[in-house]
């Protein structure tokens, strides 16, 4: 069994020895938006819902917990949540890695002593969209919060710590975890070492006897209650993580990109450790238990699929995102138009958070065909940026990129993103690969599957795509997208800058 706790929905699946998906249940929770960039959910409602989902997925084919050979977790990354360890109540709603409330505390730390060490220790760039910064606000800004952590009376975890102590037990014992994937997204934990570390602890003022006990990826961390009793907890994985060991992407150079909301490139790079120059994350693959840790190079996209979804609800242009390939299917090419969504500031590889998103190109010429031709090459110029980012970090060279979420159905997308990256894009034939990367490495870690040459036996491809463009045409528009791009940076300085003067005159 996989639980997939995602920032929209949380899921229960379950897949049989060859990889097959058997049965699934999803529930959406609510999104709360207290303040303009504010995102947060309700904790408790997500572990409703995980209650919920296991029953159904269970009821749906008759099973008992004797029925299960174990369970693995993947969960959105970043988001956190502070919990009483007497009574399990959530001290107030998590703050979702989509949350920029610290933004301007993270400006101000960029300026203080030791922020240079930051993305040595860590392997992160100083950012609010990590761990860090939140659980420093929280304990910041909610009243008798750091005193009650420094006595050990509430706990701190990301999502999959806050499920795997209610799986375990909760009050009555749960176990106070996190897997080293989740750890190394917090900016709290040693990239070398995988311990907490005391440099980053004391920079970020965060107590250590609030955080939980960092284990590998793939090992038991308990057994489950209820619906799961004696059931291991076997796995947990950050999302992107999960899909990169659902696509099996066990060597040195292999590569997934998953393409959702925002979408996210990642390289494995063995048990060597690659500290990037050129703007991408160092993080944590996977560790099976007793062994080293594999190590990735990712790259994080903002915006991709919610551009398509903005043409959609916030231009009317399509009526469903689905339409969007037919609609860029009535011209030939883009028209010299250019759309970068820098809705955010731009992620990897610029980490711009100033930056504005603009439209260049525009003449009269162009059409709503146009635009949307130019919303899905955007999708595509923003991995070429990522993937030559990797090319110039590391001596690995891509053959291939395993492709997979849902804007992987569009073929249109697709061949773009082959032809800029001059690569062959494949998609496997199960499509829900964080789910299935959670449930292989539980059952990985308790003997249902024998090793990881049988769960690559499991990858049957679905699609390819293969590179037609020629390399001028390919070189020619890549730098047109890169004089896009120049146009976001400052943007939100400059305006500000425009208006005070136009506002002293």
């Amino acid at each position: 069994m996989a639980i997939d706790q995602g920032t929209t929905s949380t899921r229960s699946i379950l897949f049989d020895h060859g990889g097959q998906l058997v049965a699934v249940a999803q529930l959406e929770h609510h999104q709360y938006f207290p303040k303009p960039g504010w995102l947060e959910h309700d904790a408790e409602e997500i572990w409703r819902n995980v209650d919920k989902v296991v029953n159904r997925v269970l009821g749906d084919v008759g099973a008992t917990a004797t029925d299960i050979a174990a369970v693995g977790i993947a969960n959105q990354r970043e988001t956190i949540v502070i919990w009483e360890r007497k009574t399990g109540k959530p001290v107030r709603r998590a703050i979702v890695w989509q949350d920029t409330r610290t933004d301007a505390m993270v400006e101000e730390m960029l300026r203080a002593p030791g922020a240079e060490q930051i993305p040595q220790l860590s392997g992160l760039p100083l950012s609010s969209y990590f761990s860090a910064p939140k659980l420093r606000w929280m304990l910041d800004e909610t009243p008798g919060l750091r005193e009650r952590a420094q006595r050990g009376e509430v706990l701190f975890g990301t999502m999959e710590s806050w499920l795997i102590w209610n799986l375990t037990g909760g009050p009555d014992g749960g176990a106070h975890v996190t897997d080293v994937t989740n750890a190394s997204r917090t900016m709290l934990m040693n990239i070398r070492t995988l311990e907490w570390d005391s440099h980053l602890l004391d920079f970020f003022g965060i107590p250590e006897a609030i955080l939980p006990e960092i284990r590998g990826s793939l090992e038991t961390y308990g057994t489950g209650r209820g619906p799961l009793q004696g059931v291991p907890i076997a796995a947990a994985l950050g999302d992107q993580q999960a899909a990169l060991f659902g696509q099996t992407c066990f060597s040195a150079g292999e590569a997934k990109c998953t393409y959702g909301t925002g979408s996210f490139l990642l390289l494995n790079t063995g048990t060597e450790l690659v500290a990037s120059t050129h703007g991408l994350l160092t993080t944590v693959a996977y560790q099976i238990a007793g062994e080293p840790a594999h190590y990735a190079l990712e790259g994080s996209i903002a915006i991709t699929g919610s551009l398509v979804q903005w043409f959609r609800d916030g231009l009317g242009l399509i009526g469903s995102a689905a339409e969007i390939e037919t609609l860029a299917r009535t011209v030939d090419d883009n028209g010299g138009c250019y759309i970068v969504p820098a809705f955010y500031g731009l992620f990897a590889p610029h980490w711009r958070p100033e930056a504005r998103g603009v439209i260049a190109g525009l003449t009269s010429y162009i059409t709503k065909g146009h635009l949307a031709r130019a919303v899905l090459e955007s999708t595509g110029w923003q991995t070429r940026e990522v993937l030559d980012a990797m090319n110039a970090d590391s001596s690995l060279r891509l053959k291939a990129l395993k492709v997979d979420g849902g804007m992987t159905s569009d073929n249109l997308l697709m061949q773009f993103v082959a032809d800029v990256l001059d690569v062959p894009v494949v998609r496997p034939m199960v499509a829900e690969t964080v789910s299935l990367g959670a449930g292989y490495a539980a059952g990985l870690a308790v003997g249902y599957w024998s090793d990881l040459e049988g769960l690559r036996r499991n990858w049957h491809l679905a699609a390819e795509w293969l590179p037609e463009m020629d390399e001028e045409r390919r070189e020619s528009e890549f730098r047109n997208w890169t004089y896009a791009v120049q146009l976001t940076l400052d943007w939100t300085s400059k305006v500000g800058n425009a208006t005070t003067r136009v506002k002293s005159r």
